[in-house]
């Protein structure tokens, strides 16, 4: 693990715990160089493909499900560390379906789930870029099927 002080890569562990009911282990680091203290995450590497749009395939990445409920949260009451607790549970939960592929249509219906017991406001901001709503019409349509407990959270 590189330093990212100083860059050397020899490093201690000097405390190890589970990370928020993640799977991920939270590693606090200090490099044997400079002294300099870090934390690292450890996540499990999650094999699974992700079916676009246009039949390729690709990877499924933590990060890039992270970079975009991030932007659909930005400005609303949830924080960063949500997003990653939430980002971290769909990922949980589609290792332990234990598929080996998902289609783009389901993982998106997954996190708009999510998103809507979460904030209103981010659901419908990953609705718009998701469901690729053409007009005010389609997003007014998707505003009217919020309730209005699910707007009081």
């Amino acid at each position: 693990m590189k330093c990212p002080f100083c860059g050397d890569e020899e490093s201690k562990v000097t405390d190890s715990r589970s990370a928020n009911d993640t799977n991920a282990i939270r590693r606090r680091r200090e490099c044997l160089s400079c002294e300099c203290r870090f934390t690292t995450f450890e996540t499990v590497d999650i094999s699974l493909q992700v079916c676009k749009r246009d039949g390729s395939y690709e990877d499924f990445h933590l990060e890039k499900l992270i970079k975009g409920l991030d932007a659909a949260s930005r400005h609303t009451r949830i924080s960063r560390d949500q997003v990653r607790d939430l980002a971290s549970t769909i990922a949980s939960e589609l290792m332990e379906s234990q598929k080996r592929e998902i289609d783009t249509t389901k993982l998106g219906e997954i996190v708009m789930e999510k998103l809507r017991t979460l904030d209103t406001v981010a659901y419908i901001r990953f609705a718009c870029v998701y469901r690729r709503f053409k007009d005010v019409d389609e997003i007014m349509d998707a505003i009217q099927t919020i309730t209005p407990e699910e707007v009081k959270k």
